[in-house]
C-alpha cells in the first residue's frame, strides 16, 4: 500500500512527523517497507500565465513567449512545446530554480532573443506519468498566479510503502491508513467529510432492466449512472496524487474509480453502456471453458469457479479482477455504468491466483473489503464526477442484495487480559479499541463486549480483540515475564528422537540439512523422466496455488534436491556438495491423498577438486551406500542392498533398498542424460528411504565378551556376475560350521583368468569356539568340508 503524507494530513491531525509515524506504524504491525522523499530538489517554480505567444523570427520550430505572473512579474522564454496556447497557466521556473533533477535554471539565448527561464512539463517537475501528452503541463484557469507551482499541486510530498498483512485488508486505503493512525497517537483527530448521499429508485434517461444476482459470492451489487460525457483528463491536483500512489491517471472516468478505491479502500469498475449487449447486468458463476478478453488483451478460458459480470448472456467482466475488454471506456464512451460490489475473498483470491490477474481491485478482495461500504464509495465517485464535470451524473442507484454485513459481538475479559498480556486493567481499553472503530456494547467490572467494525473481518474471537489492545499499547511496553511450564515431563517422542539422531549422523558425514516446500513444480516429472504409471508422477494439484512453480504436492524428496543444487550452481557455486532433508511426500491413493515422511541425501562431485594435491578417494554410488548403511547400523537396523531400477536411475548403479522383505526406498546415480538436462556438471548420486523403519530400532543383543581368538581363513571362488555379493554371502553363512562367527568380503576381481560374464570375490572367515582355542588341524577339517559343500552348490573355487 502506497501511502501519501499529503493526503493523509488532510484525513487526520497528526502530533508527529513523517519519521515517527513510520516508526510507530511498523511497530503496530503494518511495516514501512521504504520512504521516499518526491520532488526534494525542486525549487523556485511558479505559476505563470500565456501572454503572447509569438514564432521566433529566425528559427521556425520555437516560439517566443510572454509570461505574467502577477502586477510585476513579467518574464520572456522561448519553448519548442506545441501544445501551448495564449491564455494557458503553466508551471514556470525563473532564472535562479532548480529542477526535479538538480538542474538549476539560467538564462539562455537562442538567436539574440534571451530566454528567461522555462516553462516546464510534468517529467522535470518530478512526474513522468502525470500526463500522457508530451509538452507543457497545463493547470487549471483558476491556478494561483505567482503561488509556488510544487506546492500548490501537491508534488513535494513524503511517500511511504507499507506491507500489510492478509489479514488487514482494511488498511488498504487511505481512510484506513488515517484510523490506523488516529489510534496510534491518541491526541491525533481524524477530520470529518462530509459524503453526498443517494436515493433510489432510479430514474435514468435509458431503458435498463436492472441488476439479478445469481451467485451467492455477491451479495451486493449497485449501480449509477452518468451520459453526455466528456473523456478528458481529471483535475491536475488529482492526478498528481495518483500519481504519488503508484497509479497512472488515464481519463478522469477511470482515474474517479482509481481515488474513490485509493480513499476508501473499495474498488469501482466502468463500463460503456452503450458497448452492453442487452440492458441489464447479471453476476453468475461462468461455466465450464467459457471465455473471456480483458482490459489487458489476454484471454482467459475461466472454470465454473469463477464469477462472471454479464449482459445479455455474455461476459462484459471478471467479477472483483478485471473488466472485460468489449465494454471498455475510450474517447468514444458517452454513457457509462458505474459498479460498487461486495465479492467474497476467496472466490476472487481464487481466480486471480488461477488467471494470473495481479490488478489492485483483486489485491482488495482477496483480503477482504468492507461490504457496507459499497454503496459510500458509489455515492463519492457520482459526486466527484459531478464536480470535476465529467458531464450529466445521476444521483439516483440501483442496490441490489445486502450491504449490511451483519453485527459481529466479541467479548473481552480481564482474565484471559492478564493471561496473555499480564496486564488485568480493562477499563482502560475501550479508549484503545474506540479509534479503531470498535464499539461497547454491554460491559461489567470482568467482562466488555465489543461491536466490530464491518472493516474489520479480521477480529472473530476474544483473542484478537487482546491482540489489538498489545499491538497498539506496544509490545515493548508489555510487562516481561518467563514462559511457564508447557509440559509436565522433558521427554521429546520417539519421531523426533529419532530425526534428531539421523541429523547428528548425517551432519557428522558432512551433510548439510535443507528445508523445501511440500508444493513443487509439476515439471518435475519431465525432468526426471517418470513414466505416467509410475505414482509419483501423479502429484495431487493444489486448488488455490501460489504460482505454477508451487502449484503441486511433492511426491519424494529427489526433485527439491536436485533444484536445490541447480540453483546453488547457477548462483556460482562451484564444489562438491552434501545435502539432506526429512520430510513429508504426498501420494494419491485414488482421490484421496497419502502421506508419508521420508529421508533422503544427495551427494554432487562438485566441478573442482576438493584438495589441490588432486582427487582422492573421490566420492561414488559406494560412498552414497555407505552413509545410508552407516544410518542403518545406528538404529541397529540391517537394510538389504540389491540391484534395481528407477527411471531417473543410471542402469548398474541402481539398488532397491529392502527392509523387512519391503522395498523402502532407492541408491542411485542420476541419468547422465537428466543431469544435462537439468545443467549439472558433474555427477549426482541420491538415496532417499521411508523414514518409518527408523522409527523401530532393534533392541541391542548382550553377549558373553569372546575368551578365546578366532582362527582366519580365506576363500575365493568365481560366480556370475548377475549373481551378488549378499547372495553369496548368505549362501556362505547358510553352509557354514556353527563355528564360523563372522564372513567378510575383501576383494572382488575381474580380468585375466576370470571367464567373460564372471567375477572373482574373495571372503575371510572367522572360526572360534567359545570355551577353548582351536587347532590350525581343526579349522582346515571344517574349512575343507565347507568348500566341498559351495562346489557343490554350483560355484567354482579358486
Amino acid at each position: 500500500m502506497i501511502v501519501s503524507w499529503n493526503w493523509l494530513n488532510e484525513l487526520v491531525e497528526l502530533p508527529a512527523n513523517a519519521q515517527e509515524f513510520a516508526e510507530k506504524l511498523t511497530m503496530a504491525g503494518a511495516e514501512v517497507e521504504e520512504i521516499t522523499y518526491t520532488a526534494q530538489r525542486l525549487k523556485g517554480t511558479i505559476i505563470a500565465k500565456i501572454l503572447n505567444l509569438t514564432p521566433h523570427p529566425e528559427r521556425k520550430n520555437l516560439m517566443v513567449v510572454t509570461l505574467t505572473w502577477g502586477d510585476k512579474g513579467r518574464a520572456t522564454c522561448i519553448t519548442g512545446a506545441r501544445n501551448v496556447r495564449e491564455g494557458d497557466v503553466v508551471p514556470y521556473a525563473p532564472p535562479g530554480a532548480v529542477l526535479a533533477d538538480g538542474t538549476v535554471i539560467g538564462i539562455e539565448e537562442f538567436d539574440e532573443i534571451k530566454s528567461y527561464g522555462m516553462m516546464l512539463s510534468a517529467d522535470e517537475m518530478g512526474l513522468p506519468s502525470l500526463t500522457q501528452e508530451e509538452g507543457i503541463l497545463i493547470l487549471p484557469q483558476d491556478a494561483p498566479l505567482g503561488k509556488d507551482a510544487a506546492s500548490w499541486l501537491g508534488i513535494k510530498d513524503v511517500i511511504f510503502d507499507v506491507s500489510i498483512t492478509p489479514n488487514r485488508g482494511d488498511l488498504l486505503s487511505m481512510a484506513g491508513i488515517a484510523r490506523e493512525a488516529h489510534a496510534l497517537f491518541p491526541s491525533s483527530s481524524l477530520k470529518k467529510i462530509d459524503f453526498p448521499h443517494t436515493h433510489t429508485p432510479h430514474d435514468w434517461p435509458v431503458n435498463f432492466q436492472g441488476v439479478t444476482l445469481k451467485d451467492p459470492g455477491c451479495p451486493f451489487y449497485g449501480l449509477g449512472f452518468a451520459d453526455e460525457l466528456k473523456v478528458l483528463p481529471a483535475p491536475v491536483k488529482y492526478r498528481v496524487r495518483l500519481a504519488l500512489c503508484g497509479i497512472r491517471p488515464i481519463s478522469n472516468i477511470v482515474d474517479v474509480t482509481n481515488y474513490v478505491m485509493l480513499f476508501l479502500g473499495q474498488p469501482l469498475h466502468a463500463f460503456d453502456f452503450d458497448k452492453l449487449p442487452a440492458p441489464e447486468i447479471t453476476v453468475r458463476s461462468s461455466y465450464e471453458g467459457e471465455r473471456i478478453v480483458t482490459l489487458d488483451g489476454r484471454e482467459h478460458e475461466l472454470s465454473s469457479d469463477d464469477l462472471l459480470i454479464t449482459s445479455g448472456g455474455l461476459p462484459i467482466g471478471l467479477a472483483g479482477v478485471m473488466g472485460g475488454a468489449n465494454s471498455e471506456i475510450d474517447d468514444t464512451t458517452r454513457r457509462i455504468l458505474i459498479e460498487s460490489a461486495h465479492f467474497l475473498p476467496h472466490r476472487i483470491s481464487k481466480t486471480s491466483r488461477r488467471l494470473g490477474i495481479n490488478s489492485e481491485a483483486a489485491y482488495r478482495y482477496a483480503r477482504g473489503v468492507d461490504r457496507a461500504k459499497a454503496p459510500l464509495a458509489l455515492s463519492y465517485a457520482l459526486d466527484l464526477m459531478n464536480k470535476w464535470g465529467c458531464g450529466k451524473v445521476y444521483t439516483s442507484v440501483i442496490l441490489e442484495g445486502d450491504a449490511n454485513p451483519g453485527e459481529r459481538l466479541v467479548p473481552l475479559t480481564s482474565k484471559k487480559l492478564k493471561t496473555y498480556l499480564g496486564d488485568e486493567d480493562l477499563a482502560e481499553t475501550p479508549k484503545i479499541l474506540l479509534p479503531l472503530g470498535f464499539e461497547v456494547h454491554a460491559s461489567s467490572e470482568e467482562r466488555i463486549i465489543f461491536k466490530v467494525p464491518s472493516f474489520r473481518m479480521d477480529v472473530e474471537i476474544e483473542e484478537d480483540l487482546i491482540e489489538e489492545v498489545a499491538r497498539l499499547k506496544g509490545y515493548d511496553e508489555l510487562p516481561p515475564r518467563l514462559p511457564g511450564k508447557i509440559h509436565d515431563s522433558a521427554t521429546i517422542g520417539m519421531e523426533s528422537r529419532a530425526e534428531r539422531k539421523l541429523r547428528e549422523i548425517l551432519m557428522g558425514r558432512g551433510y548439510v540439512e535443507i528445508l523445501n516446500y511440500s508444493f513443487i513444480s509439476p515439471k518435475f516429472t519431465k525432468d526426471l523422466m517418470l513414466p505416467p504409471s509410475d505414482l509419483r508422477a501423479m502429484p495431487f494439484p493444489l486448488a488455490n496455488p501460489l504460482s505454477v512453480e508451487q502449484s503441486v504436492m511433492r511426491t519424494f524428496l529427489l526433485p527439491g534436491l536436485a533444484y536445490a543444487i541447480c540453483d546453488n550452481l547457477r548462483k556460482g557455486w562451484r564444489f562438491p556438495i552434501r545435502i539432506f532433508e526429512i520430510g513429508n511426500v504426498f501420494l494419491k491413493e485414488g482421490t484421496n491423498l497419502r502421506e508419508e515422511k521420508h529421508i533422503a541425501g544427495a551427494i554432487f562431485l562438485g566441478k573442482d577438486d576438493r584438495s589441490p594435491y588432486g582427487v582422492v578417494d573421490k566420492d561414488d554410488f559406494f560412498t552414497i551406500k555407505g552413509d545410508l548403511v552407516a544410518l542403518a547400523k545406528a538404529f541397529r537396523l540391517h537394510f538389504d542392498i540389491l540391484p534395481g531400477k528407477e527411471p531417473f536411475g543410471n542402469e548398474g548403479q541402481t539398488a532397491d533398498v529392502i527392509f523387512d522383505g519391503q522395498k523402502i526406498g532407492y541408491i542411485t546415480k542420476i541419468k547422465p542424460s537428466i543431469e544435462r538436462r537439468l545443467e549439472l556438471p558433474a555427477s549426482l548420486y541420491v538415496f532417499e528411504v521411508a523414514f518409518d523403519p527408523f522409527l523401530r530400532p532393534q533392541a541391542p543383543k548382550f553377549g558373553e565378551v569372546h575368551r578365546y581368538p578366532a582362527v582366519y581363513r580365506d576363500i575365493s571362488l568365481i560366480a556370475p556376475e548377475d549373481m551378488t555379493v549378499n547372495e553369496i554371502s548368505r549362501l556362505i553363512r547358510q553352509l557354514s560350521p556353527a563355528l564360523v562367527s563372522s564372513v567378510r568380503l575383501f576383494d572382488i576381481y575381474k580380468g585375466k583368468n576370470i571367464p567373460e560374464g564372471h567375477r572373482s570375490l574373495s571372503f575371510t572367515l572367522a572360526y572360534r569356539h567359545p570355551d577353548r582355542t582351536l587347532s590350525d588341524d581343526e579349522v582346515d577339517e571344517l574349512h575343507n568340508e565347507l568348500r566341498a559343500q559351495i562346489v557343490s552348490k554350483g560355484l567354482k573355487l579358486r
